[in-house]
């Protein structure tokens, strides 16, 4: 029987995630084309089921917002899906480039590394505003992981000489490697000071 290999390239048999709050919920089961269009849109829980770079290209398509604000991010934010998959394609193969490693296996780590375990909600008490720090569950940490990563390469790459791929990699690899250089680790840490100084 033939092994089904990521993108054609990369197989994911070895892939564990170590994170055990995480196992349920990051999928490293490979498809050829990621791409399932939405089919599970109404069952609940669905991502979940997905394969972790399909949820990236998805996140890759609709980058969400910063302070409630979309702001231009970079001209590759098209919502195209066949844009947004071949971004991530050359986004891994400058990952295997750099580091010598399986880049989805790069990228589960940087997902584990980058996803943070807890957030801060405002309560209003008495007409008065405060913070309240509240653990953040285990889809949300994947989804706000994501778009740490996917706004990070987006800015890092809008008028700039850098690709939108490279930056993506650059991103990726930063993550993994739990470097305060990757936008989504300096966003994760700044939200758990916040959360530590609220508790």
């Amino acid at each position: 029987m033939v092994e089904l290999k990521a993108f054609g390239k990369w197989s994911t048999a070895g892939i564990k995630v170590n994170d055990p709050g995480l196992v349920d919920f990051i999928t490293v089961k490979p498809v050829f084309v990621p791409r399932t269009g939405a089919r599970y849109a109404k069952n609940r829980f669905h991502k979940s089921k997905i394969f972790i770079v399909e949820r990236l290209i998805n996140k890759l398509m609709i980058a969400g917002h910063k302070s409630k604000k979309h702001k231009i991010t970079s001209y590759t934010l098209s919502g195209k899906a066949m844009q947004a998959y071949k971004l991530v394609k050359d986004a891994l193969l400058i990952i295997e480039g750099k580091t010598k490693q399986n880049p989805i296996e790069v990228f589960v780590r940087a997902v584990e590394t980058a996803a943070p375990r807890e957030e801060i909600v405002g309560i209003e008490y008495g007409g008065a505003r405060y913070p309240k720090a509240v653990e953040c569950s285990p889809q949300r940490r994947i989804d706000v992981a994501l778009r740490y990563m996917t706004q990070g390469a987006y800015q890092k790459s809008f008028n700039s000489k850098k690709t939108a791929s490279e930056a993506l990699a650059e991103e990726i690899i930063n993550a993994a490697n739990s470097s305060s250089a990757s936008n989504a680790i300096s966003r994760k840490l700044d939200i758990e000071r916040q959360a530590d100084t609220s508790r």
